[in-house]
């Protein structure tokens, strides 16, 4: 299948998991002749358009560190390379504080930025600062999570994509005969619409399949309450009757797994993860975490810089053809969407994803802890 055609909402997990190692490795952000062309020139662009514009960059927390690591650099790289290194980005991290996240948004309408990328602390929260960056004529892009609100466009994946690609990572190394593996599920915010979809796709695959003895929302995606949930899903359950644990992301599985250490759990079971952070490779590489999903920062955040751009700059035909995919928010039907594939990586695929891709060195992943894993893996500096 050609990455470049037919991108629906709902296609399905064979599909883009089978085109995914593909698309992560043969797509650059100049692909299928949407994203026009490196120096930032474009067909579509009009000879009057001003490159000296201004993208503000609300990003929701330094929890998971692909926010600080890769989105920002990524995207304030785009921005620079689209305009002719005459536009700026200006950023802003929330620290998972929904208030301050208002009070950033404000600043930036006050400041009259160009337009705004927006990851929100709080999806439906932020809608009320979406309407007023609006009313003031600032166009408003959605990255990563689902805003409400007039928003303009949508940068994300398959959200629910994910979650089924977590479910059926467990369901398939529990092998899915006899009695049914316990499975503790730790889900993401509750006030985080991507958590949902995550949680539903996941769901799709583990009812039926699975016993999900204990299900628990994080506030905030905070590893510490992970953790804590995970010593009382123990004590309920007992360490050694856990079968799996479904994580929404790695870093809650990094404190799912600490706190099984610390039960005397030495045979881990599986846990999943999402966002390929370095630690979680690492995990990976070393046995303690059994899989994260992998989602392509450089497309995700270079798709966002150019839809910013391409609006601000008035480049319709560019805008629309980045934004093949509809998706619909509580609040607005039919939003312009562009969606990225998605791999479930696993220590078999780690050269062919993160490695290939640049995100990392060997020898960022293989440091002294982890040499001999690697080696064991074929992964040597």
């Amino acid at each position: 299948m050609n990455p470049c055609t037919s991108r629906t909402t709902r296609t399905r997990r064979t599909t883009l998991v089978t085109v995914g190692l593909t698309a992560l490795s043969l797509l650059s952000l100049s692909a299928c002749g949407a994203l026009g062309d490196t120096d930032g020139s474009s067909d579509s662009a009009s000879p009057s358009e001003r490159n000296d514009i201004t993208v503000g960059l609300l990003l929701p927390d330094k929890d998971a560190a692909r926010y600080e690591k890769f989105d920002r650099p990524l995207i304030e790289e785009r921005v620079g390379v689209l305009t002719g290194k005459e536009g700026r980005v200006v950023y802003a991290n929330a620290g998972g504080s929904t208030a301050e996240q208002s009070r950033q948004f404000g600043r930036m309408i006050a400041d009259e930025v160009d337009v705004i990328l927006v990851n929100a602390v709080d999806s439906e929260a932020v809608g009320s600062d979406v309407k007023k960056a609006k009313a003031a004529g600032i166009p408003v892009i959605a990255y990563d999570r689902l805003a409400e609100g007039p928003i303009d466009a949508y940068v994300s994946h398959d959200n629910e994509l994910v979650g089924e690609v977590q479910g059926r990572a467990i369901v398939d190394e529990l092998g899915g005969e006899g009695e049914k593996g316990k499975v503790v599920v730790m889900n993401g915010a509750p006030g985080d619409p991507n958590a949902a979809l995550f949680k539903k796709g996941a769901f799709n695959e583990l009812n039926g399949n699975v016993d999900m003895v204990k299900t628990y929302d994080t506030e905030k995606w905070r590893p510490e309450v992970a953790k804590a949930n995970m010593e009382k899903a123990i004590d309920a359950v007992g360490a050694d009757n856990v079968d799996a644990v479904y994580s929404a992301n790695d870093s809650m599985a990094g404190a799912v797994i600490e706190a099984l250490e610390e039960a005397g759990v030495s045979d881990l079971p599986p846990v999943t993860g999402q966002d390929a952070d370095l630690e979680a490779v690492q995990r990976i590489v070393g046995g303690t975490q059994h899989m994260t999903v992998y989602k392509s920062f450089l497309l995700a955040a270079g798709g966002a810089a150019e839809i910013a751009v391409a609006r601000v700059q008035g480049r319709d035909i560019q805008f629309d053809s980045l934004t093949g995919d509809r998706v619909d928010s509580a609040t607005r039907k039919d939003i312009p969407t562009m969606l990225i594939p998605v791999v479930a990586l696993t220590r078999d695929n780690i050269k062919d994803t993160v490695i290939r891709d640049d995100v990392y060195d060997v020898k960022d992943i293989c440091t002294a802890e982890y040499r001999a894993a690697c080696a064991s893996i074929g992964l040597t500096p």
